[in-house]
């Protein structure tokens, strides 16, 4: 986890081609504002812009972008279900990164639930955005877990919220003591470098184990597999 709290575990940048982008926003100034920060980089373009999620869902569909900024609170189909619909109906969705105004909005960490990749700020210093965006690009998960913790603590399963462990069951009760131990390290913010080191592993095997995780819990991502470790109880917010 870098100095402003992204979880970083990719195996580098994308290859053919710049990074293409959709952006979706109610707000004209927003979009506009976002163009002028990614189009600067040569290896990013907007390819599309949308103003509401009813838009943004046949857009993707034709443009097949590799990834969309997606704001939460949109008139029409709001970012969640537009992000619930692209998640479920493509064979190959695109990255979905929520662009929002507050870090501790609930839509923020429902969209997470509903596939997002993870969650910018408005505020984020043009460096931070297209950072994020070569991030998301290339498989990583970009996540605050401060943040996320505190979303979490409002979701969680009931046995997370009483500060006792869930039992382990369903797909969490798959996991082996070590893949245990992995996710766990996940869900406080660790990458991959951190999770070697703390468990004095080499990063190939630690990649191997969070291979496992996410096929053992159906996630596309690290951010869906913390989620499923905090809603089970597994992982106690806090």
């Amino acid at each position: 986890m870098n100095d402003n709290g992204y979880v970083a575990d990719g195996s580098g940048a994308t290859a053919g081609g710049p990074v293409r982008v959709v952006i979706a926003d109610d707000e004209r100034l927003v979009r506009t504002g976002l163009r002028v920060v990614i189009d600067a980089e040569p290896d990013l373009t907007v390819v599309g812009e949308a103003a509401d999620g009813a838009e943004v869902v046949p857009l993707v569909r034709a443009l097949r972008p590799d990834v969309v900024l997606m704001d939460v609170r949109m008139p029409g189909i709001d970012g969640i279900r537009a992000t619930e619909q692209l998640v479920a109906g493509m064979a190959e969705p695109p990255r979905i990164l929520v662009v929002t105004t507050f870090e501790h909005d609930d839509h923020v960490y429902d969209a997470l639930r509903a596939g997002a990749a993870g969650f910018l700020l408005k505020r984020a210093r043009a460096e931070e955005m297209v950072q994020a965006v070569r991030l998301i690009a290339r498989g990583d998960s970009l996540l605050f877990p401060a943040a996320v913790r505190e979303l979490a603590l409002r979701h969680a399963a009931p046995a997370a919220r009483a500060s006792r462990p869930a039992p382990d069951r369903g797909p969490i009760g798959r996991l082996t003591g070590r893949e245990g131990e992995v996710l766990r390290l996940m869900a406080a913010g660790l990458n991959n470098a951190e999770i070697a080191a703390k468990l004095v592993l080499s990063q190939e095997t630690v990649k191997t184990h969070v291979g496992g995780v996410l096929a053992k819990l159906g996630a596309r991502d690290r951010t869906q597999a913390v989620i499923a470790a905090y809603e089970s109880g597994f992982v106690l917010p806090g």
